[in-house]
């Protein structure tokens, strides 16, 4: 099934697979993809399925869209092609994953509660394995209660999409986690979480969308 991975300096914050024959793009919360930015029109392109075709086509945006480098009013994307819009970068992936890539994993928790997804690959931008990493989001409130997220991937976001969303990153010296998107800002250790990446350390409590969660690394 196709999709679209969406990224912003080089780190993954959402992946969104290609169900319908039309996805919309845009600013507006009503968009099938949102992307918060001033530098996206409300309504900025639309993503055109037909049979395993899928067409980007642009919606007079202000700033343009663009596939690989070039300006596009429409064009057909392949296996691969790299979307363009304003700072963010979306690839689109219509191949059968290979191996060292996972299915996105959801933890639902029932209504109001956290669903949480591992959503990018096992290997890091300096192709180095990540399964060995022992870490982890353990949810200590609502229906997911005990459950734990393991954090084996570069990217994995947790949080309730359109109230809040954060993502936490693996880098060389450890984790970090930074507020994605939703109105509602998640807090760590109490103090409030922005764009801009955290430390985490053993122990941390995050708490997103209602949910508390522990961050343990062992």
């Amino acid at each position: 099934m196709p999709k679209m991975i969406v990224s912003i300096d080089g780190v993954v914050i959402k992946e969104v697979q290609l169900t319908k024959d039309r996805t919309t793009l845009g600013r507006r919360p009503y968009n099938d993809i949102v992307i918060d930015n001033l530098a996206v029109s409300g309504e900025h392109a639309v993503l055109q399925m037909t049979g395993s075709d899928v067409y980007l086509e642009d919606l007079n945006s202000t700033n343009g869209s663009y596939v690989n480098g070039k300006a596009v009013k429409k064009q057909l994307l392949q296996n691969n092609d790299t979307v363009e819009i304003g700072k963010y970068k979306i690839k689109y992936v219509n191949e059968a994953p290979g191996a060292n890539f996972e299915k996105t994993m959801i933890f639902k928790a029932g209504a109001g509660g956290l669903a949480a997804a591992a959503s990018a690959g096992r290997i890091d931008a300096t192709g180095a394995d990540l399964s060995g990493v022992n870490a982890a989001i353990k949810v200590l409130s609502g229906a997911a209660a005990g459950r734990e997220v393991p954090l084996v991937k570069v990217v994995t976001t947790i949080g309730k999409p359109g109230v809040a969303v954060a993502a936490i990153t693996k880098r060389p010296h450890g984790f970090v986690v930074a507020h994605v998107e939703g109105g509602n800002k998640p807090t760590l250790n109490g103090a409030a979480i922005g764009a801009e990446p955290v430390t985490l350390k053993n122990g941390d409590m995050l708490e997103l969308a209602g949910t508390q969660m522990q961050f343990v690394q062992a």
